[in-house]
């Protein structure tokens, strides 16, 4: 078994030269008979590529720190029949590890045995598209390893032994580099956070930390600011990806919001405000991401469907259809049904005082008697109901009535504890400094004159 290990990470065997200069002319002829020939395999084969690929993980390492990914590319006609070799290919929609591995030729008891390898975690079973999956077989066409990479930091290799398959965790460890990146609203939150050179999953990070104060789907205005520090993460002098935001601040209205990272003693990572409130509330502002808003919370408003004056007691976020709808506090769900004017709906109980309602959703995804928690996803955007166009009604009940979601006050967040809070003001001082001294000369460099 250890000879056959060694093979996968052969290259070519060296022939004499008389050998070479023949096979050379044996090979030429046999690519052009056989490029004349119509491939029945074209389809079967049309993400599978030969790559040549380290066996032990330190090799490894060493290999993924200089190049993203796997990096993929064409069947290579130069591998010599015969010789084992290494197999990629892509991670598409739909894909498990069964058809993978039936893609690449191998066998249901290759799914099982390898799906099972000892590992920390099963991450075989959880597979997202565009990671990649590269075999390699020994001598006699049996499976030897699988290198399952998910990220240019990240993969996991697993080797037959006397006991089956063994896998291994290899991450490696990037530099981190602090950012800053600033801007000012003059379209959308999206546009203009993306023009200043955030990526829109930063975007929703940032859209996220500030969640409980603003409602990013209404209360954006011209003019509004963001400033954020976050790091960059670089491997061998390239970047690889983003870190965590370090700090920001976001001036919606006219006030200025404030958040700074925070590691708690467990490792988590959470924000608060830079005097220990934690970011995180009982309830957010807007029970989904960030979009437009088709109806603002009113008294009194035409109703779209019955066309006469009707109070609206909420606010409509117009979202495409499906789109997740989330509790916007711990609770416990009190109503999941449908009605004619409703559609379908998800009423939940916030403690003794609150409850929260989501109406005319495509899909209710909980029960009533559920215990959920606040972000979870209980159901998606819908038209049912009363309802001209897809859009999620959202109500927010303060001892029985009604309050405008956006502007009602939510219970105040206890500030850190007393036991906390020399390592809080340690880790956090220095990052609200670098964001500060950013934001400084960004205001020196807009009144050069002052």
């Amino acid at each position: 078994m250890q000879a056959s290990r060694k093979t996968c990470s052969k290259g070519m065997v060296k022939l004499p030269k008389k050998h070479l200069a023949a096979a050379t002319a044996v090979a030429v002829c046999l690519i052009g008979v056989i490029s004349l020939l119509p491939s029945k395999n074209v389809q079967a084969k049309r993400n599978i590529i030969t790559v040549d690929l380290p066996v032990d993980a330190h090799t490894a390492s060493q290999a993924d720190s200089s190049a993203p990914d796997i990096e993929t590319k064409p069947d290579n006609p130069d591998v010599t029949p015969g010789l084992p070799n290494w197999q990629q290919t892509t991670v598409v929609s739909g894909d498990n590890l069964t058809t993978i591995f039936k893609r690449l030729g191998l066998n249901a008891n290759d799914v099982y045995t390898v799906a099972n390898a000892s590992t920390e975690q099963k991450p075989l079973r959880r597979l997202r598209p565009g990671e990649h999956i590269a075999i390699c077989l020994d001598d006699e066409g049996m499976l030897n390893q699988v290198k399952y990479t998910r990220s240019r930091l990240e993969h996991y290799l697993y080797e037959r032994g006397d006991n089956g398959f063994e896998g291994k965790k290899v991450a490696l460890q990037p530099d981190l580099i602090p950012t800053h990146k600033a801007g000012i609203i003059n379209h959308s939150l999206s546009l203009d956070a993306n023009k200043a050179g955030l990526s829109q999953a930063k975007i929703m990070e940032l859209a996220n930390i500030f969640g409980w104060d603003i409602d990013f789907a209404l209360d954006i205005r011209k003019g509004d600011e963001f400033s954020v520090l976050y790091d960059e993460k670089f491997l061998n002098g390239e970047k690889v990806g983003n870190g965590n935001i370090l700090a920001a601040t976001f001036s919606n209205h006219g006030k200025t919001f404030s958040a700074v990272r925070f590691i708690e003693q467990d490792g988590s990572i959470n924000y608060y405000t830079p005097d220990g409130k934690p970011m995180r509330k009982a309830f957010l502002r807007a029970p989904l991401d960030f979009t437009r808003i088709s109806s603002n919370f009113s008294l009194r408003r035409k109703h779209p469907v019955h066309k006469r004056i009707k109070a609206h007691r909420g606010v409509d976020y117009a979202a495409p259809r499906g789109t997740p709808v989330y509790s916007a506090g711990d609770g416990k769900v009190i109503a999941s049904g449908y009605s004619k004017a409703n559609g379908n709906y998800v009423f939940i109980q916030h403690g003794g005082k609150y409850v929260t309602k989501y109406l005319h959703l495509t899909k209710r995804l909980t029960r009533k008697g559920k215990h959920v928690s606040q972000g979870e996803t209980i159901g998606t955007v819908g038209s049912t109901g009363y309802a001209t166009g897809p859009h999620l009604h959202y109500e927010f009940l303060v001892n029985g009535v009604h309050r405008n979601p956006r502007t009602v006050k939510l219970p105040d967040a206890k500030t850190i504890a007393n036991s906390q809070r020399n390592e809080f003001f340690a880790q956090t001082v220095p990052l609200l400094n670098q964001l500060s001294q950013h934001n400084g000369i960004l205001i020196a460099q807009a009144n050069p004159n002052d």
